[in-house]
């Protein structure tokens, strides 16, 4: 069993910085993020946001918990990678792309390594369920957050 993730994207009818707001924004991730079960930050950074994270993602198959370390390149992308956790490993981002007239494009991007144990209970459909789950549907998720 590989690692399970990709991309996907959105174009938001919303600017950049209202975006920014919102994937930037680690204290309230679980509300919108439909796999996260719940959301502890560890470490703030000097502007006050999130620089260690702890988090539990259902992945259907088990609950999965991970620390990570964020890093941010304002207004445009959030990164965080596993310092530690129940995965091998984790990265994920979320860069943003100003399309100008207040639009902007969001890209989210993940990649687990769900190590040799749980790599045996991944594979084919629930692959692609997971994948769907863990990265396909963030973007409508971050779409449906900004619009309600």
């Amino acid at each position: 069993m590989g690692r399970v993730g990709g991309s996907a994207d959105v174009e938001l009818d919303h600017p950049i910085d209202a975006v920014w707001a919102v994937v930037s924004d680690f204290d309230h991730a679980a509300e919108w993020q439909g796999t996260i079960g719940d959301i502890e930050v560890l470490e703030r950074d000097a502007a006050g946001r999130g620089a260690r994270v702890t988090t539990s993602i259902d992945a259907k198959v088990k609950v999965l918990r991970s620390t990570a370390a964020v890093t941010y390149a304002e207004p445009t992308r959030v990164a965080w990678r596993q310092e530690r956790g129940d995965l091998s490993a984790l990265e994920g981002s979320w860069t943003l792309e100003d399309l100008g007239g207040g639009r902007t494009r969001a890209t989210y991007a993940l990649q687990i390594d769900p190590g040799f144990g749980l790599g045996m209970l991944i594979r084919g459909d629930v692959e692609e369920k997971l994948r769907q789950r863990l990265v396909l549907n963030r973007p409508e998720e971050l779409r449906r957050r900004l619009a309600g």
